[in-house]
């Protein structure tokens, strides 16, 4: 196929290619006109999972205004990045992508909120891990094929889901040679993925005045972004001002990310896709000073953001209403829809429960919600 001809032409020898994948579970016929990892990304945008992000909650849930990221904002700013990366160290985009849109199609509504909470309801039966179910999404629950449960996606997009690990994100690649680590495009949306969610919830939290140039003033990567655009750091940003930090963030993030990964590259004398595997560390990343800097940025998120009244008022908020629908669920199974009732004997009570109430937008769980506990609500 002249796609691949191509991808041949351009790509470095340490990027996977689609030429040379390793398949698919269920063999199928691939298109004339587009690689293995184009059908990959198509068929995960076109899923019912993927549309629902819209309404899944990154740290402000929808009802709090429209400008705030949503999981899917979120997921395709991964994406952009994602491509951009790729294509500066000269790894295959098709793929890095496909990985990128796939890597929160299993979060919960209410964000990292609502995963704690299924967590902690599903802990004596195996647990909850968003990672774990972005995988069965695409291998088990979407159904859109007569011929086979899932999508049947690439081996190679498969390792990168499995293989999708953050700060806060931890990976279970068993049936995925768990010896080796994610293949450069697999790293690159592990990167994104934390590059993404600290300068956009950064941007929000300036948009919502939950942050303030007070609790940002003495960090140093603030500093350096008011510094090099000529702004005071003690001064809250208007609409503008925060759109060039923002911007310049993203800029100095996406640099670093390329010029310390091309040098990994270079000391370790990377020249096929198994010897980036074969490390014992991943090499798409920051360069240490840059890393510090994030650390101590996220720190700041973490305690005046993420913990401010009104992120964990929803929090708790987002623990009521799970485990309250969890509990009835469980209690009588025939509140369930019956295409719901129907699955029990395939998946067990709890898992299709968990798998139900994973599945919901914040929105469709506060419905939910009114629907059984509210008395003036119709069922």
């Amino acid at each position: 196929m002249y796609l691949e001809e191509i991808e041949a032409s351009i790509l470095a020898p340490y990027a996977l290619r689609s030429g040379n994948s390793r398949g698919r579970l269920h063999p199928e016929d691939e298109p004339q006109y587009r690689t293995r990892f184009q059908r990959d990304r198509e068929r995960i945008l076109h899923t019912t999972a993927f549309r629902r992000l819209e309404y899944k909650t990154q740290v402000f849930v929808n009802s709090e205004g429209d400008y705030y990221r949503t999981r899917l904002t979120h997921t395709l700013e991964v994406a952009q990045l994602g491509r951009s990366i790729a294509r500066a160290i000269h790894v295959n985009e098709d793929l890095t992508e496909a990985i990128c849109l796939a890597h929160d199609l299993g979060h919960p509504p209410f964000g990292h909120s609502g995963e704690h909470v299924l967590h902690h309801l599903m802990f004596e039966h195996d647990g909850f891990e968003h990672n774990k179910q972005s995988y069965r999404i695409v291998t088990e629950l979407e159904r859109r094929y007569p011929e086979f449960p899932g999508l049947n996606l690439s081996w190679e997009v498969l390792e990168g889901i499995v293989k999708h690990e953050t700060e806060y994100d931890k990976t279970d690649s068993f049936h995925f040679d768990p010896h080796l680590r994610g293949s450069l495009e697999a790293q690159i949306a592990n990167v994104v993925d934390e590059l993404a969610y600290t300068t956009s919830d950064l941007d929000d939290g300036l948009r919502s005045e939950i942050l303030k140039a007070s609790d940002l003033q003495d960090l140093p990567l603030w500093q350096e972004l008011t510094a090099s655009l000529g702004i005071d750091p003690t001064a809250n940003p208007d609409e503008l001002t925060r759109h060039r930090l923002i911007r310049r963030l993203v800029g100095i993030q996406v640099n670093d990310v390329v010029t310390h990964t091309l040098a990994e590259i270079k000391t370790h004398n990377i020249i096929t896709p198994l010897s980036v595997q074969s490390l014992d560390h991943n090499l798409v990343g920051w360069s240490m000073p840059l890393r510090a800097k994030n650390k101590e940025l996220k720190q700041v998120l973490y305690n005046k953001m993420y913990r401010h009244y009104r992120v964990m008022r929803m929090a708790m908020k987002a623990e009521r209403i799970l485990t309250e629908l969890f509990t009835a669920y469980i209690n009588e199974p025939r509140q369930l829809p019956p295409s719901a009732q129907e699955l029990i004997p395939q998946r067990g009570l709890h898992r299709l429960v968990c798998d139900y109430l994973a599945g919901m937008t914040d929105r469709y769980a506060m419905q939910e919600y009114s629907k059984l506990f509210d008395p003036h609500t119709r069922p």
